[in-house]
């Protein structure tokens, strides 16, 4: 007959919940609630006052997907997050090899590289913003000097104005936020790949440019893969450079789903709920496409 297990044996088979019990119970209350909550609410009908007036079914996903600037909005968003994503990876890319090497003031262009991200969102996006003034801007200022703008402007002259070239200036904005974090990531990821693997490739005859692609990039994978993922959640959710620097505005036509959602909220608190349903189900998606592209289970060659 199995005897009962003591008091002690009890106790020392829960003593792992004492550690993971506070995080458990964050999690639940951060990210679990409100996810329930978001999903419960996209279903109700809710007053622009928050007061809830009984269920709504699916009328809110049907108000949504019948929004003339919907279908935009969500191509904007996934053209958004490609765009920043790639090029900070590239320009990281480079930066953290040129600061791997041992050159003068080293140290220096690294402190200077932490500014753009120790920085306020919101305070580098209305920099940029007065920057891009179309009256007493900086940027247009060196344009009239250098003769690329002349002296009355016009359309020209308000680079946020149009979404031919406001998206550009935001995706050139969230990129100078982005690179400091994605270039630190890539930074420790090539100081722990061992010395003596390039020397072994250096004594096989390996080019430079075939050492970095055979040797560099797949050690450094693990590293690349996740600054790459949290870039991608990062921006698909970033609020502060488009809303502050264009409201989304003209129309919706510089809004990602997220601006969207937000506008919404004014009008239609259920249908904004539908919005960030669809916001999440979408991170998810990416997420997982994002994995399987870059086939981060294969085992990384030592």
């Amino acid at each position: 007959m199995q005897q009962k297990p003591t008091f002690k044996q009890v106790a020392r088979r829960l003593e792992p919940l004492a550690w993971i019990g506070p995080a458990m119970v964050l999690i639940a209350v951060v990210v679990v609630w409100p996810v329930i909550e978001m999903i419960r609410s996209s279903f109700l009908k809710i007053s622009r006052f928050g007061v809830v007036q009984g269920s709504n079914g699916a009328g809110n996903y049907a108000k949504l997907f019948d929004e003339a600037d919907f279908g935009g909005v969500m191509i904007r968003s996934v053209v958004w997050v490609v765009a920043v994503v790639a090029l900070t990876v590239l320009i990281s890319l480079g930066l953290a090899q040129l600061f791997n090497q041992r050159f003068p003031g080293r140290r220096v262009t690294r402190w200077a590289l932490i500014a753009p991200w120790a920085a306020s969102v919101v305070m580098t996006s209305i920099m940029f913003k007065w920057m891009l003034d179309p009256e007493v801007g900086l940027i247009n200022m060196v344009r009239r000097d250098l003769g690329l703008l002349d002296e009355l402007g016009g359309a020209a002259a308000d680079p946020l104005g149009a979404a031919s070239t406001a998206m550009p200036w935001l995706i050139a904005v969230a990129v100078f936020v982005s690179v400091p974090f994605t270039t630190y990531a890539l930074l420790a990821g090539l100081a722990t790949i061992p010395a003596d693997v390039y020397e072994a490739a250096k004594m096989d005859g390996a080019s430079t440019w075939r050492t970095y692609w055979s040797v560099t990039l797949p050690l450094l994978r693990p590293a690349l893969t996740v600054a790459a993922l949290i870039n991608v959640m990062n921006v698909f959710n970033n609020f502060p450079i488009i809303w502050v620097m264009t409201h989304g505005q003209p129309g919706y036509s510089t809004a990602t789903s997220t601006i969207f959602m937000y506008i919404l909220k004014g009008s239609d608190i259920g249908e904004s709920a539908a919005m960030s349903v669809v916001n999440f189900g979408m991170v998810i998606v990416l997420v997982a496409i994002f994995l399987k592209v870059s086939k981060w289970k294969t085992e990384v060659p030592r």
